[in-house]
């Protein structure tokens, strides 16, 4: 049998030509490659052929085409996908500078503003996709790269399309999309029905992570951490990083509430809030227990009267 990268190269010689490797993962292999139209780099993924071979390829593609026209500065675009000779891939730009993963394997360190703009941009682009109807569902730092210094979302709702697909085609039972150190407690227990809130705690993980160094809960095992994040409440941030701003954990313990009806009820209310002055998040928490609207709260002299 062919080789993934030979396979690949023999199908797309005519438009790309493959010229290494730059990742590989459960459910497909990355390539670099050259567009010969366009002659740009450009990243390739290849799922890998028992997977693909048990896709609803049509239901697959028609998928990935709505979401191709998915346009905003934080989301990385689509450029090409097809099934060609028993191949499932989908093309996209190639950013050199990376994923915000690779960043935190060297051992980079990511100051508390720059951590607050990337996780704010992402959220930025959250938002959009959920006003069009796109949910991630594996938002984690693999899939948040990099470009001069601002961040862009990869994989935008190719675990979504992956998922009705496999709902659909009997050969897929069980599969599990998303990533067990970032999923919501609702996506941890197998709910089709996720909302944008499931995305607002998966980038709650993403932040914990860039200011603590891991993610809120720790494992030997998916189980073992599936089970934390339905049981228990992720730990403080002060628990680890004894600098960070009140406001900054408040904002954060809500994104990672267990019940989704405590979380932000939008990523832009949650990437509003991480820009608050320090306090805010805590004044406006303190009134809701009250049962004020911020709002209300803010023109309670005009209210009264």
């Amino acid at each position: 049998m062919r080789s993934t990268a030979s396979a690949l190269e023999c199908s797309l010689a005519e438009r790309y030509r493959v010229e290494r490797e730059l990742g590989r993962g459960t459910l497909s292999t990355v390539f670099l490659a050259h567009d010969l139209k366009h002659a740009r780099p450009v990243a390739v993924k290849v799922f890998h052929p028992d997977f693909a071979e048990a896709m609803d390829r049509e239901r697959f593609l028609r998928e990935i085409e709505i979401l191709a026209r998915l346009s905003h500065p934080n989301i990385l675009p689509l450029h090409d996908s097809s099934a060609t000779d028993g191949i499932l891939y989908f093309v996209m730009p190639y950013l050199e500078e990376g994923s915000l993963r690779a960043h935190l394997d060297r051992g980079d360190r990511i100051p508390l503003p720059l951590a607050i703009q990337l996780v704010r941009e992402v959220g930025d682009a959250l938002d959009y996709a959920h006003r069009h109807g796109v949910i991630h569902r594996d938002i984690k730092p693999e899939n948040i790269l990099l470009e001069d210094g601002h961040a862009v979302v990869a994989d935008f709702g190719i675990a979504c399309a992956i998922g009705v697909s496999s709902m659909e085609h009997s050969t897929l039972p069980g599969l599990v999309i998303g990533t067990p150190k970032y999923m919501s407690p609702e996506q941890a227990c197998g709910d089709q029905d996720l909302d944008q809130r499931s995305d607002v705690y998966s980038l709650g993980c993403v932040l914990y992570e860039l200011l603590s160094g891991h993610p809120p809960f720790k494992g030997s095992s998916t189980m073992e951490l599936l089970v934390q994040r339905l049981t228990r409440d992720a730990p403080l941030l002060s628990s680890w990083v004894a600098s960070v701003p009140s406001g900054i954990e408040d904002v954060l313990q809500r994104a990672l509430a267990r019940d989704p009806c405590e979380r932000f009820a939008t990523a832009k209310e949650f990437a509003r809030m991480l820009g608050e002055p320090r306090g805010e998040c805590s004044r406006q928490r303190t009134l809701r227990v009250w049962g004020l609207d911020p709002f209300v709260a803010r023109h309670w002299p005009f209210f009264r009267s």
